[in-house]
């Protein structure tokens, strides 16, 4: 069935016997040969009861089955130049550059709307790491956000969207804390810009850690180098936490790594990422980098990563997690990372 409201064409989908089960598309046109698309693949059902009845005692045992939304957002800036957020976890899945995939995502990465996504840019907060009154990573990667501005082109031609995380009963029950957690989305021609604001409006001070956990797609990790590290000291958690430097102009991986560099500069440079090109990542306020890469005996433990897909990612992660952020009542954590093909 098709609608049309103004300038923006709806289509929605209903299967037999699912009438729960909608997609939505929306087409917004901006001007001749140019549009934004906004992309709602919608998943739900409403909780469902399942009620096993012929007991022996005439009583019946209650199963509650609810399958959460999944809803993705799409940027389009032409030239097969996309920006795909899926606003479970407000996580970017996709980011294609003249129609080469520049972030990588498991195979078996698990879309539930419950589970956090493997790969793409999931976003960590309020915990980097262990927690021990929540998920590892915190919860906002495992959280559905709001689509707060929808995706409108500039007049630049570039994208932009925003999207936002407030406080509510499931993360109070974990982080007892009122908070906005916004972040604004640009899509250039051949860069991703994101703004970061966390704004506290209680009357305590918050403590937090924040990191954007963004998987590079590469052909071969062992043929990465990434700038900008050398004389920087670096935990590394495949060794028990002990704190080194770093001497080497290029970091390279040939092993399972897992390292947070601190007080990193404003710019990584990682070559041999998509067609032998390189990746400029520019970030503020984010103090910290964090490399990862599984190798092949940790990837065998990971149960939403193929063991064969460690050699095609390269996790290199701007973030605030070394120390916390330390943010009073009435102020606002403001932080930004530009990622640009060069």
């Amino acid at each position: 069935m098709r609608e049309k409201f103004g300038n923006v064409v709806v289509s929605r989908w209903r299967r037999s016997g699912m009438a729960s089960r909608t997609s939505l598309f929306c087409l917004a046109w901006l001007g001749v040969g140019t549009a934004v698309l906004v992309l709602l693949l919608t998943s739900h059902t409403q909780p469902q009861v399942r009620r096993e009845k012929g007991r022996a005692d005439g009583s019946s045992s209650v199963v509650e089955m609810a399958a959460p939304a999944t809803s993705v957002v799409v940027l389009d800036r032409g030239n097969n130049t996309t920006c795909t957020v899926n606003l479970h976890g407000a996580t970017v899945v996709s980011w294609r550059v003249n129609n080469q995939e520049q972030l990588f995502v498991s195979k078996q990465a698990i879309f539930d709307g419950k589970r956090a996504i493997r790969g793409g840019i999931p976003i960590v907060f309020p915990q980097f790491g262990p927690w021990s009154t929540g998920p590892q990573h915190g919860f906002a990667r495992i959280c559905r956000w709001e689509l707060k501005k929808p995706p409108e082109r500039l007049p630049t031609g570039d994208v932009e969207a925003m999207f936002q995380l407030l406080d509510n009963e499931f993360t109070r029950s974990m982080w007892n804390y009122p908070f906005s957690l916004t972040y604004r989305l640009i899509l250039r021609e051949k860069e991703l810009h994101f703004n970061i604001s966390v704004y506290n409006p209680g009357a305590e001070t918050l403590s937090f850690t924040f990191l954007l956990h963004t998987y590079f797609k590469v052909p071969d990790v062992r043929r990465c180098q990434i700038t900008g590290m050398r004389g920087c000291t670096y935990i590394d958690k495949t060794r028990e936490g002990t704190l080194y430097q770093e001497h080497r102009d290029v970091v390279t991986i040939n092993e399972w790594t897992d390292r947070i560099y601190q007080n990193t500069p404003l710019e990584h440079i990682i070559t041999n990422v998509v067609s032998g090109r390189k990746m400029r990542m520019q970030k503020y306020n984010l103090v910290d980098t964090v490399v990862w890469n599984p190798w092949i005996e940790k990837a065998k433990e990971i149960p939403d990563f193929g063991e064969e897909e460690f050699p095609n990612l390269v996790c290199v992660e701007a973030g605030h997690v070394s120390s916390p952020v330390i943010l009073p009542p009435g102020t606002v954590f403001e932080a930004s990372q530009i990622l640009q093909v060069m």
